[in-house]
């Protein structure tokens, strides 16, 4: 795989004064590590720590100041979700903070919503961890940075008249998480519980996404789910993988 090409960058502590404050966070422990080694060579930066879910990454950065994020889009188990609900959380809640997403996610329809957020530096887990440092400096000058992967599904997606293009793009960026919440195997009350909603709410914006998607069964929203890669193939269950009765009412 070619590597990004070495270049001159710019010492964040010429810009800030002081090193630069990043945090991690992957439900992974050697992405994290991978992460961590390859941030921690590039001059003036600091890792203030590391996350596994949510949780632990609002307490961080409500004990300390950060300048960069770099996040996980898939990151279960945590009270403030993952995903677009925890990228929007964070784009709202911390405006000034640099946020660069990590995903194993192929389906342009999460990247837009993503890049919908103020995300614009996307990592794809399938590039060498090294495309993170001109993520960094990227996210540091207000420029947009994918990584080969991402950039490679963009350019494939980038034609509104393409036939192949995924019929995600006509869903909002809220019915689009509803989906892929459902599809990797939440029921309807769980979502709720975990987008801070109510149940009518949640269960309005699935039916509302299948009828978009012109799907009228649970078992042909799963399937579409998969085939456009809204959840990961090997992606551990996160709740009861099959609805429960009055989910399936909804």
């Amino acid at each position: 795989m070619k590597l990004p090409p070495d270049k001159t960058v710019v010492d964040p502590r010429h810009i800030y004064g002081r090193p630069l404050r990043i945090a991690i966070a992957d439900d992974h422990p050697l992405l994290l590590s991978g992460l961590t080694y390859e941030l921690e060579k590039q001059p003036g930066v600091t890792i203030v720590g590391a996350a596994q879910n949510s949780t632990e990454l609002v307490e961080m950065l409500l004990r300390q100041p950060v300048d960069v994020v770099v996040s996980d889009y898939a990151m279960p188990g945590g009270v403030h979700g993952d995903g677009i609900s925890l990228f929007g959380y964070l784009r709202r809640r911390y405006p000034k903070t640099h946020v660069i997403a990590v995903t194993m996610m192929s389906n342009p329809g999460v990247i837009r919503c993503l890049a919908a957020q103020g995300v614009g530096c996307i990592l794809s887990k399938s590039d060498s961890l090294a495309y993170v440092a001109g993520a960094l400096y990227a996210a540091l000058s207000g420029k947009r940075f994918y990584s080969p992967t991402i950039e490679a599904i963009m350019r494939m997606h980038n034609n509104d008249d393409d036939p192949s293009e995924p019929l995600t793009k006509n869903l909002t960026n809220r019915e689009l998480e509803v989906i892929r919440l459902y599809v990797s195997g939440l029921t309807v009350s769980e979502i709720a519980d975990r987008l801070h909603r109510s149940k009518q709410t949640i269960s309005t914006q699935k039916m509302s996404a299948m009828r978009r998607l012109g799907i009228r069964r649970d078992a042909d929203l799963i399937k579409y789910g998969m085939d456009s890669q809204l959840v990961l193939k090997d992606m551990r269950n996160t709740g009861d993988a099959t609805p429960s009765p009055e989910d399936k009412s909804s």
